[in-house]
Parts: C-alpha cells; sequence; structure tokens
C-alpha cells in the first residue's frame, strides 16, 4: 500500500530531508503589512526582520483556508492509497480544522493534529515518513503518530523576547526586563501549548549548553534514536555548544540540524535555538 506523508510548512524540517524522505508540505501564509507571502517558498526569517528593521511594521501568519487544503490532497488522494497529513497543533492555529473540513470529501486523506509546532511536529513527521518507507500501512502509521504525539519533547532557548512580545505572547515589560538583564528563558510545548520554564541568565551560548545537559544528562526514559536542533539565525557558538552537549549527553543514532521557519521564526525571534527528542514508548503487556 502507497501512503503519502504531508504535512503544514511549520513543521520546519530543511528541504534536503523533505526531499529525501518524499514529504511535501503546505505553506501557511506570512502576511507582512499588505504584502501575503508563502513561508518557507516566499518568505524566510530574514525578510521578516529585515521588513521590521527597516519600516517598524506589523507582521501576523495565517493557515491555508479549506479550499487551499482540499487542492493541496487532492492530487495526492488520487495518486495514493491513503494520505496522512500532520498539523501543526491545533491550540496554535487553525490549521488543523481547515484541513480537516478539506478531508472530509477526500475519504482516503487524514488529518491528526500533532498537538505540537516546529520540530516538534517534524518529528513525527519524519517517523511517519520513515514507517510509510518501510511500507507500514495507514493504520499502523496513525496509531504510532498519535502515541509519539504525547512523548515529543520540544524546547527552545530564546535569546530575546521583543518578537514575543510583538506577536502579543509575551507583556512588552517583561520583554524589556529580560533582554536588559540578559535573562534567556526555555519555552517548552506542554500538552499543546507553549509556556516559560526555567530562566537561565548569561551569555547565550552558555545557556545553551546548560540547557541541554539539563534536557538529556542522567535520563533513560529517552528514545535515542533521534534528536534534532532547531534554531533561527543562531548567535555564532551556540550551534557548536549544542553539538558538544548531545555528544557528551547523547548518543543518539541520528542527530538533524533544521532552521526555523517564517511563521515561528516570526514569533521567537533571532537567536532561538532548542533541541526536540521523545521519551520511550511505553511497553506493551503481553
Amino acid at each position: 500500500m502507497r501512503v503519502k506523508i504531508t504535512a503544514d510548512s511549520t513543521c520546519d524540517l530543511s528541504r534536503e530531508l523533505l526531499e529525501e524522505k518524499h514529504i511535501t508540505v503546505m505553506p501557511l501564509h506570512v502576511l507582512l503589512g499588505e504584502e501575503v507571502l508563502e513561508d518557507g517558498v516566499t518568505c524566510t526569517p530574514e525578510k521578516i526582520f529585515r521588513y521590521v528593521k527597516e519600516t517598524g511594521g506589523t507582521y501576523n501568519s495565517a493557515a491555508a483556508n479549506p479550499m487551499e487544503y482540499y487542492e493541496f490532497f487532492t492530487p495526492f488522494a488520487r495518486d495514493y492509497d491513503a494520505v496522512i497529513h500532520i498539523s501543526v497543533g491545533a491550540g496554535f492555529s487553525s490549521c488543523c480544522q481547515n484541513a480537516r473540513l478539506a478531508a472530509a470529501d477526500l475519504p482516503n486523506v487524514t488529518v491528526v493534529d500533532s498537538r505540537n509546532v516546529c520540530t516538534g511536529q517534524g518529528y513525527l513527521v519524519l517517523r511517519a515518513a520513515d514507517m510509510a518507507a518501510a511500507g507500514a500501512g495507514p493504520e499502523e502509521i496513525l496509531a504510532e503518530v498519535e502515541d509519539l504525539a504525547g512523548r515529543v519533547e520540544l524546547s527552545f532557548v530564546l535569546d530575546r523576547l521583543d518578537y514575543l512580545s510583538k506577536s502579543g505572547r509575551c507583556p512588552t515589560i517583561l520583554a524589556f526586563g529580560s533582554n536588559l538583564l540578559k535573562i534567556r528563558p526555555c519555552v517548552e510545548c506542554i500538552d499543546g501549548e507553549l509556556k516559560v520554564g526555567r530562566k537561565y541568565r548569561g551569555p547565550t551560548v552558555k545557556c545553551v549548553a546548560q540547557y541541554v545537559k539539563e534536557r538529556l544528562a542522567d535520563r533513560t526514559d529517552l528514545d535515542r534514536d533521534l534528536i534534532i536542533i532547531s534554531s533561527c539565525m543562531p548567535l555564532e557558538g551556540c550551534v557548536e555548544a549544542e553539538r558538544q552537549a548531545i555528544a557528551e549527553y547523547g548518543p543518539f543514532r541520528r542527530c538533524y540540524e533544521t532552521a526555523i521557519g517564517s511563521t515561528i521564526g516570526s514569533h521567537c525571534g533571532p537567536g532561538t535555538i532548542g533541541v526536540v527528542v521523545a521519551r520511550k514508548a511505553a511497553e506493551k503487556e503481553t
């Protein structure tokens, strides 16, 4: 059985990974003033940050509408036995709702709420694509992805909070105070929501090394198959600090490095960096 895996562009997987795994993404819209762009196609985080710096203008992101999803799904529904679309978490966007409205008219298309965003969502997409390539059927893939959605751990360290403030997700006074005191908060995806966890203080490179140690050290509950490093215009030395910490507190069989796209990058801002891992699946009773 031929199964096609698709996802919203918020999965933030590299073009190379998407091509290698035969994954096709649906771009979200990015609004820069009066201009409507497509995430990962005509818009990058660099373009957003340059626009904000030069014009002081506003930006936002928007989901594809049901008709756009229907047109996106239709060729795959015709050419494959089943299509599994892994959506950005329903708590973050109307993408999942709109995709499900479109899929209602396509019997072999199933939309999965990843309950996550960025490479937390991307982790699920990769697992589904690997299973599809290995010949797994849609029911087996769906069961695995639904279970994995509750085990993925997505977190980031933010270098600055002004972009989170612009998006309305962080009070301006908090952003100002954090930047002034060089506080680097860790943001985690928990139960389908982004929540602030531990706050680090000091140079970002030092904070990043400590953050990765706390995410990985002495843990026996992690699935050591895959870890993903995600970053948005990282500061010098930060990716290297993550690599070194992962090597020390790993090992993982695979480590992918991806750039955060314009939809998520526009909220978290430049200098953001994090890791995505998953806990082991619970052992099944025999």
